[in-house]
């Protein structure tokens, strides 16, 4: 008689079968999250544009005079929110914001709530479809994770600074791969800077929001911009052709 009783369940066991119920929870969320942004783009998609804020212009100029605090943490909202939430109207946002809160005050609003944004949308990648899709592709997964633990860093900085990379998709794929949160939110955080600079400062080159919004978006691409766009896109190669250089020397 075997006075030990049965062998208790293995852990394996356990979760396996949580798994079934870890990814109808996931898909919930995906669907919550769809219809949020699906909703939003609907209902704000004609409020995102230099022409909307340039009629409000004397509200937020107002606003801005009864609540000095509040509107910077209500400008904070929007745009991490619209950014997490991958709307457009990014471009737009930094412009205004450019004009509105001048170069150094835009700056920092920009800068800090572009990568809360962009850091929202890389933790909701990694949580939804990381899992799922490691595992089905986990051979191609393998080595581009053991890239990444080389020069993931280096790879996300220089597609930070080359504005041609879609902000939403960056933040989409790096939440696949195995690149910590620590190290997401500070290249990040450096490799927008500059771009976010050059934008916040087209903004306040014109006088009044009404002049922005004529120009439009594409109005403020002089040569000068450009050129410092493919200044920046270069960058990243520099740096690392210097760096392995001086590993070279030593």
């Amino acid at each position: 008689m075997n006075a030990a009783g049965p062998e208790p369940e293995q852990p394996d066991h356990q979760s396996k079968q949580h798994q079934p119920v870890i990814g109808y929870i996931r898909l919930l969320v995906f669907l919550i999250l769809a219809c949020i942004i699906g909703l939003g783009y609907y209902f704000f998609r004609d409020g995102l544009t230099l022409e909307y804020f340039a009629s409000q212009e004397s509200y937020w100029k107002q606003f801005a005079d009864q609540h000095p605090v509040s509107i910077y943490l209500i400008a904070y909202l929007i745009y991490a929110g619209i950014t997490g939430l991958s709307l457009p109207g990014a471009v737009p946002l930094t412009l205004t914001y450019g004009w509105f809160f001048g170069l150094w005050k835009g700056l920092v609003l920009v800068s800090f709530a572009s990568t809360t944004g962009a850091t929202l949308a890389f933790l909701t990648s990694r949580y939804l479809f990381r899992a799922s899709i490691q595992s089905r592709y986990q051979n191609k997964f393998q080595q581009i994770n053991q890239q990444f633990e080389k020069e993931g860093a280096f790879y996300l900085f220089f597609m930070r600074l080359v504005v041609a990379f879609p902000f939403f998709l960056i933040n989409v794929v790096m939440g696949l791969t195995t690149i910590r949160i620590s190290t997401f939110w500070w290249v990040s955080q450096t490799g927008m800077l500059p771009g976010t600079a050059v934008f916040v400062y087209a903004g306040t080159s014109f006088p009044t929001l009404q002049e922005l919004s004529e120009h439009g978006a594409k109005g403020i691409l002089t040569p000068q911009l450009i050129f410092a766009f493919i200044l920046l896109g270069t960058f990243p190669f520099l740096v690392k052709l210097i760096a392995q250089r001086l590993q070279q020397r030593k």
